[in-house]
């Protein structure tokens, strides 16, 4: 039995893990899908001056609270930027990053750093216009099935700027997590992490995978996805 910790991406909440979440439970692994601040349940709580630093002390603390060692921590889209910065605080209770078609940042990196300036202008500017939050990107933007893309837009919500502005202290090559794994959605709408995969695949220490689906994998292809993660807690 492992110990699965889920963090989303921007805009969304724990629930877009509940199809992966009940596969692995059924096959008797713990797992937790944690919401972050001012998203998903906790959209009553959004503030536009949450930072990154919220966000990973959001998940620290299921760590703290729910007593969790030796965990396979799983991080969506912007989720890599959450659980990098985790790593970096409390890398003795994680077995395992695995990366969700997401950012795995460098030391000192935000996500606005890495998704370069023309995007960051247009977050910016997105921002300036709606009190330091971002409007949630729609669904279809980012590849998700066409069963699922409305209900993804219903329940998406505003997510603060302050959460791409601030970089992590310590990148995912500088942390004490030696298991690493990162999967790539090839058919995810865009050229977001073209880059990571490209860096990442010719790296030794990374486990690689590519899924031909939309961005949000845990959607589109959830047995895919728990059948990988089953695997990742056998090595």
């Amino acid at each position: 039995m492992a110990k699965f910790v889920f963090v989303h991406g921007a805009f969304q909440g724990g629930w877009v893990y509940a199809r992966v979440a009940r596969l692995l439970r059924e096959a008797g692994h713990d797992v937790y899908t944690p919401t972050l601040t001012g998203l998903g349940e906790r959209s009553h709580l959004a503030y536009h001056a949450i930072t990154l630093d919220t966000h990973i002390q959001d998940i620290v603390n299921v760590f703290k609270y729910e007593d969790i060692a030796d965990a396979i921590l799983c991080g969506h889209s912007y989720g890599g930027m959450v659980i990098t910065g985790v790593a970096g605080e409390i890398g003795e209770r994680i077995r395992t990053l695995f990366y969700i078609d997401a950012y795995a940042p460098a030391d000192g990196q935000s996500l606005l750093d890495i998704t370069g300036a023309e995007t960051a202008l247009a977050f910016l500017d997105q921002a300036s216009r709606n009190g330091g939050m971002i409007p949630p990107i729609p669904a279809a933007t980012f590849n998700v099935n066409e069963e699922d893309a409305s209900w993804v837009d219903t329940m998406s919500v505003a997510q603060p700027l302050a959460t791409f502005v601030q970089g992590v202290r310590t990148g995912v090559e500088s942390n004490s997590v030696a298991n690493r794994t990162y999967v790539f959605a090839t058919a995810n709408g865009g050229d977001w992490f073209v880059s990571t995969h490209a860096r990442l695949k010719e790296h030794s220490q990374w486990k690689v995978h590519e899924i031909a689906c939309g961005h949000n994998i845990m959607l589109d292809r959830p047995q895919e996805l728990a059948s990988l993660l089953q695997k990742e807690a056998n090595w």
